[in-house]
Formats: structure tokens, sequence, C-alpha cells
């Protein structure tokens, strides 16, 4: 069996795509895997280090305001389509799943159009344009949420749940290893604060203003994930100065920080909200204003 995967972009896209992949593979060691992703996306890098083979277009999404940027947006989508249609044709899966991303559209576009059976799989309460373009032209659309007949033919419809990696479903990590593992203090009281693979800027200015309310309270401590986009500009911050701050780009092993921590802020992702169900841990959603259709909102609603 050979499957072919398709999105990324950011971690709630990578992570499920991976999830499936590994499911699969416990199902049917035989399988074969090339997933399609976005150059210079964290795809590029997270698949191959979970052991999959990945390829990249030069694809990106279209800027809803105005920018300079959506000028290329047309010439990007024909290259993709055009080296989409290739590796399709080269690999020849049995299956095609997109996970949403930049470079799903392009891949399941081709996979339809060759006649190769595809799937969508959804992982938030709002379908992105992208998906619900394709909705009709796909086999089956893969949910996490009810009522998602709003945005795909119901007759289509699997009402199957988010793919959350092995080790958060599956993980045994006590407090003490994350501790251990952050090189944190295991007598005090832990927050974990992310805001998604990328880092989100709002709830890292917000950390960043906590410099007097932390020095004050040092019985409580943080482990902070800035983001990659952001680490760099607030390490040099006040606050991630004081002794009960750890503050770091990304975290691989977010088993560990889920165990390690008392209290979890974060946003509201669709990954976020499925792990977070698994963790059964305290936590503070701060849904992202910044996407489509203010869908992290709905996301935390749901889950409330």
């Amino acid at each position: 069996m050979r499957i072919l995967i398709s999105g990324g972009g950011t971690g709630g896209h990578v992570f499920p795509a991976i999830a499936i992949a590994d499911t699969i593979k416990k199902m049917r060691p035989d399988a074969e895997f090339l997933f399609i992703g976005a150059k210079g996306k964290l795809e590029m890098e997270k698949v191959p280090k979970a052991g999959y083979p990945i390829e990249g277009l030069w694809v990106s999404g279209f800027q809803r305001k105005l920018s300079l940027r959506n000028l290329l947006f047309p010439v990007k989508l024909a290259y993709s389509l055009i080296r989409a249609f290739r590796l399709v044709r080269r690999f020849k899966p049995d299956v095609v799943v997109g996970v949403g991303g930049y470079a799903s559209g392009p891949t399941l576009e081709v996979a339809t159009r060759l006649g190769v059976p595809a799937l969508i799989q959804e992982q938030n309460s709002y379908a992105g344009v992208t998906n619900r373009l394709l909705g009709p032209k796909v086999d089956k659309v893969c949910v996490a949420y009810h009522h998602m007949e709003r945005y795909f033919p119901e007759e289509k419809i699997v009402l199957t749940g988010n793919p959350v990696r092995d080790a958060i479903r599956f993980s045994r990590a006590s407090r003490q290893e994350g501790i251990e593992h952050f090189e944190l203090d295991p007598w005090k009281k832990t927050v974990f604060v992310f805001g998604g693979s990328l880092g989100a800027r709002s709830i890292n200015e917000a950390m960043a203003a906590q410099f007097e309310l932390l020095r004050e309270n040092p019985l409580v401590q943080v482990l902070w994930q800035a983001g990659s986009l952001y680490y760099e500009r607030f390490r040099q911050s006040d606050v991630a100065q004081l002794p009960n701050v750890r503050i770091q780009p990304f975290i691989d092993r977010m088993d560990l920080a889920y165990a390690m921590a008392d209290v979890i802020v974060g946003r509201a992702g669709a990954l976020t909200i499925s792990e977070l169900c698994m963790v059964a841990k305290p936590v503070v959603l701060i849904p992202s204003p910044n996407v489509a259709e203010d869908h992290q909102t709905k996301n935390a609603q749901a889950l409330a």
C-alpha cells in the first residue's frame, strides 16, 4: 500500500499527519509513505525526523490583506500544481490524505483529477477555504466536531476525532521526569505557557509583562515556549532572566511538558485541544484572534 500525505505549515497540521502515518504503519508494516509539504515550513524538518520522506512545493497562502506577495500567488500555485502532478504520477499512491496547510490544496486537486482516492482530515470546528473547495471532490472528509455538514457534503463526513501522537496518547511520563528534563524545581508550582509551534506574539508579550509578578512569587515557576518566530526577540527580556522562568524556542517533548505542568496556558488550536483532552490538566485557553472566522474560539467553546 502506498500512502501520500500532504499538508503542514504549523504543528497543528504536521503532527496529526505524522500520527496518521504512525498508526497506519502499525496496522500495515509494509505500507510506503510519501509526504508533500511546503518548502521552508515546519514539516520539512519534523517529517524526516519522524522517519518519513518528504518533498516540498514552492507554495504559500493567499494574503487576505492587500500585499505584494499576492502577485506571486498565481505563479506559485501553477508551479505547485505541476510539481504535485509529477510527484503523484511518480509515487502512484493508493490513497492521498490532505491534512490542511498550504501544500494540501495542490496535492488534493491533482489527486482528484487523476482519479486517486482522496480524503481530507479537517482538525478544526471551522473548515478553511481550501478544504471547503475540495470537500465535494474528495471521497471522504474526516472531522473532529459535529455539525460539519455546514461545510462539507453530509454523505462524505466521517466523525473520527483528531489524530494525536502516540507520545501523548500513551504517555507514561511522570511529573518528576518532566521536571528533571526541563531542569526545574520539583517543589514549585509549575505553569506551562505556549502559543503553538511558531509562537504567539500576544501571549509572549503578556509573559514579558509579568516580571514583577513572577519576581514576587518565587514559588511559582514557568516553562515558556516562545516559538521559533519570537524566541530571539523575547529571550533577552527581563522576565526571561528570572531564575523561576525557563524560556525555549520549541519543545519536542510535549509529553514531558504536559506531565510536569500544574496549569497549562495556550492557544485553542485543534491539535492543542485534542492533546489537552488526553492529559486532563487545568488549562487556560487563549484563542488566537488572527485566524479565519475566529475558529479557535469555536474550538474552545466546543471543548467547554
